[in-house]
């Protein structure tokens, strides 16, 4: 971390209001703040208190009138080689042609619209054009079933989904308006849809559906005035999966959003350097997702640079399509999951070899922990040991708009990455490692990872329809602070590292093993492809250790002999209850294992909400694998 940021991040300890407020400063405002920061009602803390504001008005106007009405904003790239290129000019054309029509049809500012849609620019001129109406929109992945999408449309009070008749994944043809009304009439059918086309495949329309097509085909050039709404007025809502019940609906707020991902996305990629005109960024990130919002959309139009959308799976219509689009479209900057880049490993080093990736200046991992073997595979093969690519590893939550530290600023001074570490926090936040009494925790002690008040504008601003359980959720656990429910620590230079979930923490015989320590020895031995570890109760030692373990292409794997190379590292401590060689491993849509369904496997739980598991169409199938293993965890 350069000597500047580390100032700049001194200096917005002193003086946090003062700080953002002045870096709220270059958006455009209709009416400025009359309290930048309210404090009044903890925790319910807001910024930029009576502005008027609008966030559509600062990604496009905004940049036009600094000369950047003909740059490209967006590309877009389908899996079968189209090649599509938006320049600010153009988005705002489309995004007030879509924002004409859906006022037409009757959307207002504060109704609540779902976004049910795949990786296509519609989606991305509909998000836009309801954020441009002061409406507020939740997106939920398009690859959520019936039910998980009908909690969420219930939850949030829709009076609008958005969708299209289906799309495209691995070549083939998934239908998402059937999906869409078995929704809303679960739901309890208030909702109007709003149906945009993608395979023009043959869909039922109920009566009040609305073809979106020919809606917008005596739509011209128009220009919508943006609906200035009040600045701590709800901007998105964005549903996170619950342990056991109902997801939550994570509310971020219009400008306290805006001066945060404005800031931390030009200091992440150098929107200020004098490289800035070069900046491409590919954002893997479904926009579905909290990575999706700010990497895919408002992080880098609120800085007025070029974000490019992929609209398949990262090894579809092969494992180097990424690398291909990057060496085509001259990408600076790429975002992905590590679980993505595991999967393209499997493919072996060749592939990424095959092309340049000279353009390449930062990769970010993002979404999990980075694991070692990753970390060296994209060094080696990506970034091809050159020192001007960086590698990123960054940290944030659904619940942080984005990340909140990183290994740097682009804009003062570059990266210092080491790895195991996420970074040093940004501007205006103080975290602090605690134990289970929340007592605060000397450097390079493992505990809690909390923050204190004023956090920065990033943070959420509650639970949807339910202040109980925001406060419950994250004001509770530590009273005046804000819990982030991960389990880490920061180190003697400052530096957060961190190792899971706390509900992921194994406790052996009083000693404390964290998933991600674990998982990165069973990891490094050969032939391992994927592994996750949980806790199994036992009698004596409080809990063991249940690994489970997913093989490379081929390799054949003996447990007996994982289990002697886990205990050759981590020593007496590491007590193994069982180890079952799989398949694959449960993962949300946005690549994180979902441990706490091995765990109610080997325990007998009940597992809960799986609406985020990656196949939920499969997710019978998926219990009766995680049954046969727990009658191999009982063996």
């Amino acid at each position: 971390m350069s000597k500047e940021f580390l100032e700049v991040y001194r200096k917005s300890l002193e003086d946090p209001i003062g700080f953002w407020a002045r870096e709220a400063e270059p958006l455009y405002w209709k009416e400025k703040w009359k309290v930048a920061y309210d404090d009044s009602r903890p925790p319910f803390y807001r910024w930029f208190v009576g502005g008027k504001f609008n966030i559509v008005y600062n990604l496009l106007e905004r940049n036009i009138d600094r000369g950047l009405g003909n740059k490209a904003a967006f590309i877009w790239a389908s899996s079968d080689g189209a090649i599509k290129v938006y320049r600010y000019y153009d988005l705002a054309r489309e995004v007030n042609r879509y924002a004409y029509a859906f006022r037409e049809l009757g959307m207002r500012k504060g109704d609540r619209v779902v976004i049910y849609m795949p990786m296509i620019p519609e989606a991305l001129f509909a998000f836009l054009a309801v954020e441009r109406l002061g409406a507020i929109h939740s997106v939920v992945f398009s690859g959520f079933g019936a039910q998980a999408l009908a909690d969420r449309i219930a939850d949030a009070g829709a009076s609008w989904v958005i969708t299209t008749d289906g799309m495209y994944r691995r070549g083939k043809e998934i239908k998402l308006k059937p999906i869409v009304d078995e929704a809303v009439a679960k739901a309890g059918g208030g909702a109007r849809v709003l149906v945009f086309r993608r395979t023009n495949s043959q869909v039922p329309m109920s009566k009040g559906d609305v073809d979106m097509a020919e809606m917008l085909k005596g739509v011209g050039r128009v220009y919508v005035e943006p609906e200035w709404a009040e600045s701590e007025s709800p901007l998105f809502i964005l549903y996170t999966s619950g342990t056991t019940g109902k997801p939550k609906g994570i509310v971020h707020l219009n400008a306290q959003y805006a001066v945060w991902i404005r800031y931390a996305f030009s200091h992440l990629v150098g929107a200020e350097t004098p490289w800035r005109d070069k900046i491409v960024f590919f954002s893997t990130a479904d926009l579905g997702w909290i990575s999706g919002h700010h990497y895919g959309v408002h992080g880098p139009l609120l800085n007025g640079l070029t974000v490019v959308w992929y609209e398949d799976a990262p090894d579809y219509p092969d494992p180097g399509v990424w690398w291909r689009l990057v060496d085509e479209l001259s990408i600076t900057h790429i975002l992905f999951s590590p679980t993505a880049i595991r999967l393209l490993m499997k493919y072996g080093d060749d592939v990424p070899r095959r092309y340049s990736l000279e353009t390449l200046m930062a990769v970010y991992p993002t979404g999990e922990v980075l694991n070692e073997e990753a970390y060296k595979w994209i060094v080696a093969n990506i970034c091809r040991n050159r020192r001007d690519c960086q590698v990123a590893d960054i940290w944030g939550q659904t619940e942080t708009a984005c990340f909140v530290t990183a290994p740097g600023s682009m804009n003062l001074g570059g990266f210092r990455y080491k790895y195991g570490a996420v970074g040093l926090p940004y501007p205006g936040l103080q975290l602090m490692v605690l134990d289970d009494e929340g007592r605060p925790l000397p450097p390079g002690s493992k505990g809690h990872v909390a923050a204190k008040p004023p956090l920065p504008p990033a943070f959420l601003a509650g639970v949807w329809g339910d202040e109980r359980r925001y406060v419950e959720g994250y004001w509770s656990r530590f009273k005046g602070l804000y819990y982030t429910g991960d389990y880490g620590m920061i180190d003697e230079e400052g530096y957060l590292h961190v190792y899971g979930r706390t509900d992921d923490v194994i406790k052996v015989a009083g000693h404390r093993l964290s998933t991600r320590e674990v998982e990165d020895i069973v990891a490094s031995y050969p032939g391992v492809a994927e592994a996750a570890i949980v806790g199994i109760p036992d009698p004596v030692r409080g809990e063991v250790l249940g690994i489970f373990v997913v093989p490379k292409a081929g390799a054949a794997l003996e447990p007996a002999k994982i289990a002697d190379h886990v205990r050759a590292t981590l020593g007496p401590t590491a007590v193994i209850g069982k180890i079952a060689i799989v398949g694959k491993l449960p993962k949300t849509r946005s690549g994180k294992v979902m441990r706490r369904l091995l765990r109610a496997v080997a325990t007998g739980a009940p597992l809960g909400d799986v609406s985020t598991l990656e196949d939920e169409a499969a997710v019978d199938e998926v219990k009766r694998a995680y049954e046969e293993l727990a009658r191999e965890l009982s063996k």
